[in-house]
């Protein structure tokens, strides 16, 4: 009698914390047929982006507290992409990175600066294919994780088989309402406006507040990652993380000043 093949290994991190209920979801849904570790914050780093602790040392404490039941959860001192770096080099290579599930959506723009995007990232960084999942809050703010981790469970185990081309994430966004199908995507655009407002507390002092209105000039445009889910549907986008605008290449060659 042959014995059962080994089940894949997945670190589960995020942006949110590791008392958030996304990423609980996301690694038990996991759980159901792989071995999971979860890696996470033990602060809220939300909009940190790919920012790495290297002028202080890290803390990478066990947790029993956060209701992950069986999963070892390890909380971190650091950032979204240092809890991969140390869930990675102190528990062993996984199969896959998965960051999540986000407490709102990472769309467009905001790819550049999501803590959960850059932990996805961090994996590539280390040779892991990764996916980052993130939820739509209903207009009351609030957040169904079910049917979202049930469809990262899927496209997980999917990725595991089939593999990502290299340098290549899946960025995954769920519809504040049970999806009504699934689309490839491309990322959107995304403006903010009046983003600093300044204000004065009450000795008089000013400081200022990263805040402001966002919009989205493709919203309804069905090719993009905010059509999708404007429309009720999961996202599915690739990402890579070579930047270069390659089509660029040649224009720039003509009038780049040469020494």
């Amino acid at each position: 009698m042959s014995n059962p093949a080994p089940r894949p290994r997945i670190l589960v991190a995020n942006d949110d914390g590791i008392f958030s209920p996304g990423i609980k979801a996301l690694a038990l849904a996991m759980s159901t047929f792989a071995d999971v570790i979860v890696s996470a914050p033990d602060v809220e780093q939300s909009a940190v982006g790919h920012g790495i602790t290297i002028r202080r040392p890290l803390r990478f404490k066990h947790t029993a507290s956060a209701g992950f039941g069986d999963i070892p959860a390890y909380r971190v001192d650091g950032t979204p992409a240092d809890c991969v770096v140390l869930g990675v080099h102190l528990t062993g290579q996984p199969d896959l990175v998965v960051s999540g599930i986000n407490l709102g959506p990472n769309l467009g723009d905001d790819l550049t600066h999501s803590g959960t995007v850059a932990a996805a990232i961090e994996g590539l960084s280390l040779g892991v294919p990764a996916i980052a999942f993130s939820q739509q809050a209903t207009p009351a703010g609030e957040y169904d994780f079910a049917p979202g981790a049930a469809y990262a469970a899927r496209l997980a185990q999917e990725v595991l088989t089939r593999g990502l081309p290299p340098r290549t994430l899946l960025n995954v966004n769920f519809p504040a309402l049970p999806p009504r199908g699934v689309r490839v995507t491309r990322v959107g655009e995304h403006r903010w406006e009046d983003r600093l407002v300044t204000r004065h507390d009450p000795e008089g002092r000013e400081y200022h507040w990263v805040a402001g209105t966002s919009t989205a000039p493709d919203a309804h445009d069905p090719d993009t990652d905010y059509g999708a889910v404007e429309a009720g549907l999961i996202s599915v986008t690739p990402v890579r993380i070579d930047l270069t605008a390659r089509d660029l290449l040649g224009e720039l060659a003509g009038y780049v000043p040469q020494l």
